[in-house]
């Protein structure tokens, strides 16, 4: 009965944090930054072209890239955007666009903040909201948001996605999968920025482009629906009975808020992965984070959510792959599974040991990482609905924070921007 009742007040938590204010804060944000901005997400492939070199000290661009894309592929990018089509219908992809096209205003806008603003000490939003703003107060509870959040969305919850998965596949001991887990997310973090870049390097691209190929694969085997698919996600997007639920319409509120989980833009875990590069150019850092949205949201989301639409009723990843490999769709998919969730999982623990390094002032950072691979190999073992309620909330208290910031420093975003983009 307790429990039961701490779960309602988390959902209605829960709820009040992801409601309209936040959505709404979140659209508003992007849509200013957009048109100040000049449509930047427009002109990203030539701006890439003429200003996308790394000028850094620190870890290489594309180590910085992949690490920052690790937070972001994980798997929301499958499980996320078929559970957006199971709630939402399939306008909710739609509004997923329209969350990421804005969304890569405003990873841009806090990424130019982050490199502006960090040093060797305060790094990310803690940085610009620190010292931007003036407010260290608001630095580190936006920090300790931070830590919650990567413990629990960014290591308990990816993990227990994956074994949860494995366990379709073959029996296996959990309290022995959660310690090989432990030791392999405590070799991977005990290296630092460096290991964890490196690891996510060599990982994630090979098994982006294995998914999107088998994703390719099967759309062209269902090639003859893809007409019908591409008018409901259209039509279902402005359809009056999905507009008319909830304060947005529920296929927008779905959309959106699924595709702030795959992207992240916002919430201010891009701009403390990208502030690891301690790049001397804020512009080009903003660049390539809007690169990462493009390719997490736009690309790998909408491959997921046209494969599920041409090929299962059920919203079923697994089942629509099944067309392109057959009795081995479990197998890949849950491999696909293992590799994004460890690249968020290693992504996440730099952002959660960068916040808390904040607060702890650099002190016990060893013990943090023990703790952090604790609490991730512990998915295997546990399961909670409740753990992902916390997540979230977490999650989006990260962005009231790092919003305000933006909302507030916009005008020293302009003007970096103007002078480096000659526009």
């Amino acid at each position: 009965m307790i429990l039961e009742r701490i779960i309602m007040i988390l959902e209605k938590i829960n709820g009040f944090v992801w409601g309209g204010g936040l959505i709404f804060l979140l659209l508003f944000t992007g849509t200013v930054l957009t048109i100040r901005l000049k449509f930047i997400q427009l002109r990203l492939p030539i701006l890439l072209l003429k200003n996308g070199k790394s000028q850094n000290s620190g870890l290489s661009q594309l180590k910085t890239v992949c690490m920052s894309l690790g937070t972001t592929m994980g798997t929301g990018n499958i499980v996320g955007a078929a559970s957006a089509l199971a709630l939402g219908g399939a306008g909710s992809i739609f509004w997923m666009w329209v969350s990421a096209f804005l969304g890569m205003s405003i990873v841009y806008a806090e990424n130019v903040l982050s490199a502006k603003y960090s040093d060797k000490t305060l790094k990310g939003p803690m940085a610009y909201i620190s010292k931007g703003l003036g407010f260290p107060a608001l630095g580190a509870i936006f920090a300790v948001f931070c830590v919650l959040a990567s413990l629990g969305m960014g290591g308990m919850v990816q993990v227990n996605t994956f074994t949860e998965a494995l366990g379709n596949c073959t029996d296996f001991s959990r309290p022995v999968a959660a310690l090989v887990i432990f030791l392999l997310i405590m070799l991977t973090v005990h290296g630092g920025g460096e290991r964890i870049g490196t690891a996510a390097q060599y990982l994630l691209p090979a098994a982006s482009a294995a998914y999107a190929a088998v994703c390719v694969a099967a759309i062209v085997i269902y090639k003859e629906r893809l007409p019908e698919v591409f008018r409901s996600i259209f039509s279902e997007a402005f359809d009056f009975r999905s507009a008319a639920g909830g304060i947005f319409g529920y296929a927008l509120s779905v959309g959106i808020r699924r595709g702030i989980f795959s992207n992240e833009a916002g919430l201010g875990s891009s701009p403390i992965l990208h502030s690891a590069a301690e790049t001397s150019s804020p512009h080009t850092q903003g660049l390539w984070s809007m690169f990462e949205v493009f390719f997490d949201t736009i690309l790998c989301c909408t491959l997921t959510a046209v494969t599920v639409l041409c090929g299962s009723e059920s919203f079923s990843v697994t089942e629509a792959v099944s067309a392109a490999l057959g009795s081995y769709s479990d197998t890949f998919i849950t491999a696909e599974l293992g590799i994004f969730a460890f690249c968020t999982v290693i992504g996440w623990y730099y952002c959660g040991m960068t916040a808390f390094s904040h607060i702890s002032k650099g002190r016990y950072i060893g013990i943090f990482a023990a703790v952090y691979s604790c609490f991730a190999a512990s998915g295997a073992i546990f399961s909670s609905e409740t753990l992902w309620t916390l997540s979230d909330i977490f999650n989006g208290l990260m962005a009231f924070p790092n919003l305000l910031a933006i909302l507030l420093l916009m005008p020293k975003i302009k003007d970096h921007t103007s002078k480096n983009s000659n526009d």
